[in-house]
């Protein structure tokens, strides 16, 4: 069942990303090398609860142990932080759920640590690119194929990575995961109707090799078959009969005062 919301919800998923966005801005300024991602991870959780007052939503969720989802180089998604080390050339995806008076908010973002090899770049560039156009295949009339088709149409057809098959986009509203199911591929003017107040997610993993992933032993963390590295950007939007808004737009938001006083008195 495909939930449609209201403004009402829709003003407590904002106020959700707001801090979701905040809590991006914050690790941007604070990611580098050398860094472990478990300390990130516990910088994270820190601004998040005993800085904002919020709840990270993923922590506990189905027994995920951590406030983050940090993947590194080949890993797909779910990954744990621990006691890597960050260093020069890593490309790193951090994935972030937050929940706030009733709202729920989720978006993923990576990030370079120095400088990533030309491809790695690339790959990083392009999949942004196709969260962007997806986005604009995202208004009331089109089908949920149209996002997946344009995605798998940019990344494979006109650029040589691979878009991954295992993960997609979800709704969320009431829960996290929710109708619709919105894959990063597939064809064209296919699956449900996108209609005025439905709210969902689009996330496109894309790697530089071969699609096909597996699981590491923890049964939650993904990495790509052949070793590939792999990018992930997710905006959730809200859709409107003039079309879809983007709540997790960093660019929507900033740090305030307190935020950067907590960056600055935060001790590794």
């Amino acid at each position: 069942m495909i939930r449609l919301y209201t403004e009402n919800d829709f003003e407590k998923m904002r106020d959700a990303a707001e801090i979701l966005c905040q809590t991006h801005l914050a690790i941007k300024k604070v990611i580098r090398a050398g860094l472990t991602t478990k300390q990130l991870d516990e910088f994270a959780n820190k601004f998040i609860v005993d800085h904002k007052g919020a709840i990270p939503a993923q922590l506990g969720y189905g027994g995920f142990p951590y406030t983050l989802c940090i993947s590194v180089n080949d890993e797909i998604c779910h990954g744990f932080p621990n006691d890597y080390v960050l260093k020069e050339g890593d490309l790193v995806s951090i994935d972030n759920v937050i929940e706030y008076n009733g709202g729920l908010a989720d978006s993923c973002w990576s990030y370079a640590i120095g400088e990533l090899s030309d491809r790695d770049q690339k790959l990083m560039d392009v999949t942004l690119e196709a969260l962007n156009r997806a986005i604009d295949q995202a208004k009331v009339g089109n089908r949920i194929g149209d996002i997946g088709h344009c995605i798998e149409e940019y990344a494979e057809s006109e650029n040589d990575f691979s878009v991954i098959r295992d993960f997609i986009g979800h709704g969320i509203g009431k829960e996290m995961h929710e109708d619709p199911q919105v894959p990063h591929y597939g064809k064209a003017h296919h699956g449900p109707r996108i209609q005025a107040g439905m709210v969902f997610t689009i996330e496109p993993m894309i790697a530089s090799g071969n699609w096909p992933m597996k699981l590491d032993d923890n049964g939650w963390v993904a990495r790509t078959q052949d070793g590939s590295t792999c990018a992930q950007f997710e905006h959730q939007l809200i859709i409107h009969e003039a079309g879809p808004e983007v709540i997790t737009d960093q660019n929507k938001y900033s740090l305030n005062e307190d935020d950067l006083k907590f960056i600055e008195s935060y001790r590794f």
